[in-house]
């Protein structure tokens, strides 16, 4: 059997019981990077074999462990935090289990997708999710005025390091829209900041951002 196991995105206490239990009982664990997930195995006293299993590997190791499970393994697949496959390595392994029909199960868990959209505040009878927002300014700025056309709230991964670019080209493309920055989700310094492209712009001048990023964009029906 392969576990897909969610892991927490901050906040270790975040963990399920079941994931404890899988991780504990399973023969071996695919990790996106096994010093982070080590670290993550020793707070809960975990011993077991750890694999890499990232994205440039990941071709190779699904079919290693398509093998393994086929012969009988028990194996759990984990990323650096939250939901593998979304955004992180997976969904080839996932896939590779259908085509050979292999058995596998959903561990689910924290999202920090999940997390931000909720505490936005904004809609979410509809929502749309569109992974890391491009590093290149010109496919940003097209993903960006996409989601000025939503009628549904927008979600996106940043990086602190691009953030204020974000908000300026949030500025310009639509000044009024309501946009969310959650920053550090169920961490420390966990951060909900609401408010349009200026404000959220001169906000983030004056203090630069840390930490990861989970940003979002309201739906064009929504109001301030």
């Amino acid at each position: 059997m392969l576990y897909v196991v969610a892991t927490p995105i901050g906040n270790l206490d975040d963990i399920t019981l079941r994931a404890l239990e899988v991780l504990k009982s399973v023969d071996l664990i695919a990790a996106e990077d096994t010093r982070h997930s080590g670290n993550l195995l020793r707070h809960f006293e975990i011993r077991k074999p750890l694999v890499s299993y990232h994205e440039h590997n990941e071709a190779m190791s699904a079919q290693e462990l398509a093998e393994r499970l086929a012969a009988g393994e028990n194996v759990a697949l984990i990323t650096d935090a939250g939901m593998p496959g979304l955004s992180d390595p997976g969904a080839r392994l996932i896939r590779k289990c259908i085509e050979r029909e292999l058995p596998f199960t959903i561990v689910p868990g924290v999202s920090a997708i999940l997390t931000g959209l909720v505490g936005s505040g904004f809609g979410l009878d509809r929502f749309t999710f569109r992974g890391f927002l491009p590093v290149k300014s010109g496919q940003r700025e097209r993903e960006l005025r996409a989601a000025a056309e939503r009628a549904e709230t927008s979600a996106f991964f940043e990086s602190p390091y691009r953030l204020v670019k974000t908000l300026a080209a949030c500025a310009e493309i639509m000044p009024d829209r309501m946009l969310c920055v959650a920053r550090e989700l169920t961490k420390k310094f966990e951060e909900f900041r609401r408010g349009v492209g200026t404000e959220l712009l001169a906000h983030f001048e004056a203090h630069p951002p840390k930490g990861e990023i989970t940003f979002l964009v309201s739906g064009v029906e929504s109001r301030r």
